[in-house]
């Protein structure tokens, strides 16, 4: 099965993202968020399997993201993504953890 990967980006209109603005990168085995400073750049990885929740707090223009993971980690959190782009994180989110929780289902029956 071919997997894909999302890249959302904040707006630049949004506080603390005008010079450098965050993304939030799904992939098959975790969700990334990079946050780029003038000399430095700080990532934070979830695994798939230990994404807790998502919340997604949606207002007029602009969504705000928060992870929360099962390992007990600092949840991952970033502001100004578009409404979409936010439910598409959280869809595709739910979608990975079917696919993997699938095959456990299976090797138990």
């Amino acid at each position: 099965m071919e997997t894909e990967s999302f890249k959302a980006k904040a707006s630049r209109w949004t506080w603390g993202n005008h010079l450098f603005p965050t993304v939030i990168e799904v992939t098959d085995r975790a969700v990334i968020r990079h946050k780029r400073s003038w000399f430095s750049k700080d990532e934070i990885s979830i695994s798939i399997t230990k994404v807790a929740s998502i919340h997604v707090k949606t207002g007029m223009i602009w969504a705000n993201i928060l992870i929360e993971s099962s390992g007990g980690t600092d949840p991952l959190s970033s502001h100004g993504h578009r409404k979409a782009d936010a439910q598409r994180i959280r869809a595709m989110v739910e979608d990975l953890q079917g696919v993997v929780a699938v095959p456990e289902k299976l090797k138990l029956s």
